[in-house]
């Protein structure tokens, strides 16, 4: 496997190089690059199959590049000090990202899975989900969910809830559909952060657009417009109101 370090920090490519050379001496390094436009020169050049990148370059964003060598050929491991909304998009498109200061753990596990899974399909699809979250202007439009067989791209708008079942998520979308993934609702809750999705019970994530009424009788309950009701955790009824209401303003 060939790879690219494309990063404005000396210290952070040789790290990287670092690693590779002890630990993974079947990635070779061919290729330094501090900005977008070295980045892009270094890429077009060697064709590499692994991409370490900065989100935040002298000359721009590693976003930027990425839109420049679309389609993307390679797998993309984000290297990152942003942890607001760049960081979010990354995460609910299932792109692998490792944060600043680099915990060399974490290096690893991710180089460890790119260097098991180079699926150029894939990749394209996580970028396609990035190209749209990122354009969303801080509203995100579409999450890859992963289950034992398939990576699938869905609309947030037709996840009307998300259960906790273990360490599963039930995903319950329009239409009746149904998808199991093997991670954990509080994981989820935290990518759709923002999105119109939120916590209403220890076990329930619910989609605003998709409530119909609140009672507030029983301990207080919500029905949705599929006919289901989910329940609201004391402790969450005027978060839960005041997103409501927020949202019928917005």
């Amino acid at each position: 496997m060939k790879a690219i370090i494309v990063d404005d920090e000396p210290a952070i490519r040789n790290t990287i190089s670092a690693l590779l050379r002890e630990s993974f001496p079947d990635i070779i390094v061919s290729g330094h690059a501090g900005s977008v436009e070295e980045g892009y020169t270094a890429v077009t050049e060697h064709e590499p199959d692994l991409l370490f990148l900065d989100v935040e370059l002298p000359d721009g964003l590693g976003f930027d590049l990425l839109k420049r060598l679309s389609p993307v050929r390679f797998r993309t491991i984000f290297i990152t000090g942003h942890q607001e909304y760049a960081l979010d998009a990354i995460k609910v498109s299932a792109l692998d990202y490792i944060l600043k200061p680099i915990d060399t753990d974490e290096l690893t596990t991710a180089i460890e899975k790119a260097r098991e899974i180079i699926n150029h399909e894939e990749e394209q699809l996580k970028m396609l989900a990035l190209s749209e979250n990122l354009e969303g202007k801080k509203i995100l439009k579409r999450i890859i969910l992963r289950t034992s067989d398939a990576l699938q791209l869905i609309s947030v708008d037709d996840i009307v809830r998300a259960e906790a079942e273990s360490n599963y998520t039930h995903f319950h979308l329009t239409g009746g559909k149904h998808i199991m993934v093997s991670r954990t609702i509080k994981e989820y809750e935290a990518m759709l952060s923002g999105s119109g999705i939120i916590r209403v019970h220890q076990s329930h994530l619910v989609n605003l657009t998709h409530i119909d009424k609140f009672f507030k009788h029983d301990g207080g309950y919500l029905q949705l417009k599929d006919g289901t009701t989910v329940s609201v955790s004391p402790n969450l009824k005027q978060k839960v109101l005041q997103a409501i209401t927020d949202h019928l303003y917005e």
